[in-house]
């Protein structure tokens, strides 16, 4: 498979990660699993061919959708050749550039037709090359960003710290807000609690190290990230990525990140 990524214009740098595509030319039909990791962002997928996958419950993909938090990892059903590519947001994109409530989507999808009038699945489809399709998805996401534009400063700051490790206490007090202000604020442009996004954001940060190769041990891990034991880390990463750290290191076969493929 052929996994790439292409970085946004200075114009969507605050609501779009990185562009990525994906595409596997082969003869080989047979249905394969992938699993979708947890990973704290929303982003919005085209499928050049919409009968490839099914998704988490066997049910068949919109061809141009956009989904939401996943609190939990998922699995993929698909094979043969297909080329798909995606937007990966910042986690609080869904509330910038489509004007909803980032709850509305946690662990769901939607057809890009349901949220707003756009023509964009024939645009993509006529496109002749990858980066037409990149610059079809530019165009787009900038024309939304102008109709819903919406910064929350203290929410961007309390993003910023978790996936920097910073324990939620303390950025409740360097925001001086409450507990429950804070939830309000990342139910609403995030879509899940502050304290589910830190442990996904943790998790994250484990599987970084264990792509590194460089700690010696589980316990080391759970101990450098602030998990109470080697039981807890092992317990959360089962969760968000349905494997335990062990077997993710052994048996997946990762060519996109947070999208591993498990041998049959």
């Amino acid at each position: 498979m052929d996994y790439q990524v292409i970085a946004p214009p200075p114009s969507l740098k605050n609501y779009v990660q990185y562009f990525w595509s994906l595409e596997n030319q082969t003869d080989d039909v047979s249905q394969k699993v992938f699993t979708v990791m947890s990973n704290g962002q929303p982003g919005l997928i085209f499928q050049q061919n919409p009968a490839v996958f099914t998704g988490f419950g066997g049910e068949r993909l919109p061809q141009l959708f956009v989904f939401g938090q996943a609190r939990r990892y998922g699995k993929l059903h698909g094979g043969g050749s297909f080329r798909t590519i995606g937007v990966n947001f910042h986690p609080a994109a869904l509330k910038s550039v489509f004007g909803l409530n980032a709850n509305e989507l946690t662990d769901q999808n939607v057809c890009i037709s349901h949220l707003t009038k756009t023509s964009l699945t024939d645009q993509l489809l006529n496109c002749s090359s990858g980066q037409q399709q990149a610059d079809c998805l530019f165009s787009f996401l900038l024309e939304q960003t102008h109709r819903h534009e919406d910064d929350n400063k203290k929410l961007s700051y309390a993003v910023a710290a978790l996936q920097q490790g910073k324990k939620l206490s303390g950025v409740l007090h360097d925001l001086h807000l409450s507990e429950r202000s804070l939830e309000r604020l990342f139910l609403t442009h995030i879509g899940i609690t502050p304290i589910l996004y830190a442990r996904i954001c943790r998790f994250q940060a484990s599987v970084g190290l264990l792509r590194q190769g460089k700690i010696r041990s589980l316990t080391e891990i759970a101990h450098s990230l602030g998990y109470f034991d080697q039981s807890h880390f092992i317990r959360d990463f089962r969760l968000f990525s349905g494997v335990s750290p062990g077997i993710y290191l052994r048996k997946s076969i990762e060519r996109m990140p947070g999208f591993p493929e498990w041998p049959s």
